[in-house]
């Protein structure tokens, strides 16, 4: 039986768009076996967000090829769609598929067989209008699904790709968005993670919202939760606020963006919010749900970012009740407004200022778990065995550990935390719900 590894760059909307392809070659009678292990043929689902991660694209066709020289190697994705041709330079790159191709491999490509030229299927139009349906499946070993709801985007951020790689925003009808929901809960998984370029864009073009989308799965029966990967905080509404507040299948989590917590670097980044509205909207937040957990995008080394200003980010965040940051070094991305703007910063200041950032981000996290001991939190554990220990995630997104027991794999359980460290909690557990119980629900 052939086998087939697959790698995903960027974010979580790619990782549910791997796991699709994963089902196809799956229905084709290959074998997933793990990146790290020879294969017949790699599959890189990519990323342009930033130059890392183009680097590292690169970095890892070469040892894929080390592992196995005559493998198969297909690029797709973000970089692929707009890079295609850098991409088919690299040695050893069989095919690149484009956005609109990524699910179309086994229609594109006659056969897996390496000719030493790369074959190139990248649409330059026409992807706004394409919804390529992708969700977790049997192709990936993982207890919460990724669901994408949503993809591409209307915002034009300075410096952002992914309008020009993924299209305008666009949404999963609601009819086949259910159905496919229900799918996932009758396949077992208990959290279900709305992915989406802009996730809380779903659903105007079907003239409703995330909000009445949330309204009908909360409604379903089972014992399931759902999390929003991430939402825009001018389309965090009240509403989906009340609902989280009131609705116990509903993850008590939000991760949203500031990119800057400077007034005049946010108005560069042509963002759609100022930062007493951001700060209005994280007070609102934690005075309406208890224990929420709040994960916030930051960019530092954009063009222009004074000292003057990053420490008015840094300050911002530092006083921010917020539970942890993801930060992101900017990079230039060719064709994009931040590009051509004046005031480089320094590559080696981008990274101090990213691990300043990346420290504070530890502090908080831990002062948030350290809140948390003493409490009771209802977790959904993973199936990985790592080192005698089982790792899951509460509702507020809460990483817990405690020793291995497979009757918690996929399940939810109720742990008692007592111990942080590390960023991590560890707890005892006082009640499991199993399998039986969920159905019965």
């Amino acid at each position: 039986m052939e086998t087939v590894a697959l790698h995903t760059l960027g974010c979580k909307l790619n990782f549910s768009e791997t796991s699709t392809i994963g089902s196809q070659f799956l229905a084709k009678g290959y074998r997933i076996v793990d990146f790290k292990d020879a294969a017949d043929i790699y599959v890189f689902n990519t990323c342009s967000v930033t130059e890392n991660a183009e680097k590292e694209c690169r970095q890892l066709v070469r040892r894929v090829l080390r592992q196995n020289p005559d493998a198969y190697i297909i690029v797709t994705g973000c970089y692929a769609q707009l890079r295609p041709d850098e991409i088919s330079e690299i040695e050893g790159v069989d095919a690149v598929l484009g956005t609109k191709e990524k699910f179309d491999i086994f229609n594109l490509l006659e056969n897996f067989n390496k000719k030493g030229l790369a074959c190139t299927f990248v649409s330059p139009n026409g992807i706004s209008d394409n919804f390529g349906h992708a969700h977790s499946t049997d192709a990936d070993n993982r207890t919460r699904a990724y669901f994408k709801i949503q993809d591409g985007c209307d915002y034009k951020c300075s410096f952002c790709t992914i309008p020009r790689a993924r299209g305008l925003s666009r949404s999963l009808d609601p009819d086949s968005l259910l159905s496919e929901f229900k799918s996932l809960l009758r396949d077992g998984y208990k959290e279900i993670i709305l992915t989406g370029v802009n996730v809380g864009d779903y659903g105007k073009e079907y003239k409703t919202n995330l909000f009445a989308l949330l309204c009908k799965m909360v409604d379903l029966p089972g014992d399931f939760r759902i999390r929003i990967s991430s939402v825009e905080p001018n389309l965090l509404s009240d509403e989906i606020i009340n609902l989280t507040a009131a609705n116990e299948k509903m993850c008590r989590h939000f991760h949203i963006p500031l990119q800057s917590g400077s007034p005049k670097i946010l108005r560069n980044m042509r963002r759609r919010y100022k930062i007493d509205d951001y700060s209005n909207l994280i007070a609102k937040l934690n005075s309406g749900i208890a224990g929420l957990g709040i994960g916030v995008d930051v960019i530092v080394g954009f063009p222009g970012e004074s000292e003057e200003n990053f420490l008015e980010t840094y300050n911002f965040l530092r006083v921010l009740d917020i539970t942890y940051l993801h930060v992101f070094t900017y990079s230039e991305r060719p064709d994009t407004l931040a590009a051509s703007m004046p005031g480089r910063v320094d590559v080696f200041e981008r990274k101090r200022r990213n691990n300043l950032l990346r420290e504070l981000s530890d502090r908080k996290k831990n002062l948030f778990y350290n809140k948390m001991s003493g409490y009771e939190l209802e977790v959904l554990f993973e199936s990985e065995n790592q080192n005698g220990l089982l790792h899951g995630f509460s509702s507020n997104y809460v990483k817990v550990a405690v020793p291995f027991n497979t009757d918690l794999i996929n399940n939810f359980a109720r742990v008692r935390l007592n111990k942080t460290g590390n960023l991590i909690c560890t707890g005892e557990i006082t009640a499991i719900k199993n399998s039986v119980d969920s159905l019965a629900s």
